[in-house]
């Protein structure tokens, strides 16, 4: 298991959880939140490694490199799945690019390892209790079925008790609306500073996206490749005779 919130974090806490008694669970995850750093592999300093508590191990580094670290120094063969999550917050529609955690699954997925993302639609009074069930009928499937090659999911789950839960719908990635997204301030010395981030975004309605399964109450389940080849714009560059 791994995230982006951080080792500490109450959604990695809930998960290990729910987990425990159904298989062997080490936890390898970032030290602290690293939020929104998507797909980074650290390259450029060395990495620390420490043991928290028994299985639980925390990486000065990104949950990409997370996934490293588990792989070649803790664990002494590959998972037979990888969980990341469950997420502080949701991680729907295009902007999946930005999401650390998906990230996470998207490297074991690259490592052959069955991987799936599991994130809470909220940003507060989280019901991470009910994301920890679902992410546990996820991995229970997924490990009865096997996921097709190269592929991994994303998981969206309403921020509601399990029995208010509607069920389960098979997603595309939504699309998002979103508006200035760089706050310009000034400090104390009248110097200006920005800040990325604005307003929550809204999304387009659109049949059958996550967004739309997550506000309806059901728990969104996105199939992602990794794979980021547009074969239909293949045959259209095709023609352009270059």
């Amino acid at each position: 298991m791994t995230n982006d919130d951080g080792v500490f974090s109450e959604g990695i806490r809930f998960l290990k959880e729910a987990f425990e008694g159904w298989g062997e669970v080490f936890v390898v995850a970032p030290d602290r939140e690293r939020t929104a750093i998507a797909h980074a592999l650290t390259l450029h300093r060395p990495l620390r490694l420490e043991q928290i508590s028994e299985r639980v191990f925390a990486v000065d580094g990104t949950p990409v490199d997370c996934v490293h670290m588990a792989i070649s120094q803790v664990m002494e063969s590959k998972p037979d799945l990888l969980v990341s999550g469950i997420n502080n917050g949701p991680n729907m529609g295009e902007e999946v690019v930005y999401s650390g955690t998906v990230s996470a699954a998207f490297e074991a997925t690259f490592l052959g390892i069955p991987a799936f993302a599991i994130s809470l639609a909220t940003r507060k009074n989280h019901r991470y209790g009910t994301a920890a069930q679902v992410a546990l009928k996820v991995a229970r499937a997924i490990l009865e079925h096997v996921l097709p090659e190269r592929t991994f999911l994303n998981v969206n789950v309403p921020n509601c008790e399990e029995g208010e839960l509607k069920g389960f719908k098979v997603t595309r990635l939504g699309r998002r609306l979103f508006s200035d997204c760089v706050i310009e301030k000034v400090d104390p010395r009248g110097k200006k500073y920005y800040w990325i981030g604005g307003a929550d975004p809204g999304y387009r309605p659109l049949d059958g996206s996550d967004f739309d399964a997550v506000a309806s109450g059901y728990v969104s389940v996105t199939p992602l490749r990794v794979d980021l080849t547009d074969e239909g714009a293949m045959e259209v560059l095709a023609r352009w005779e270059l």
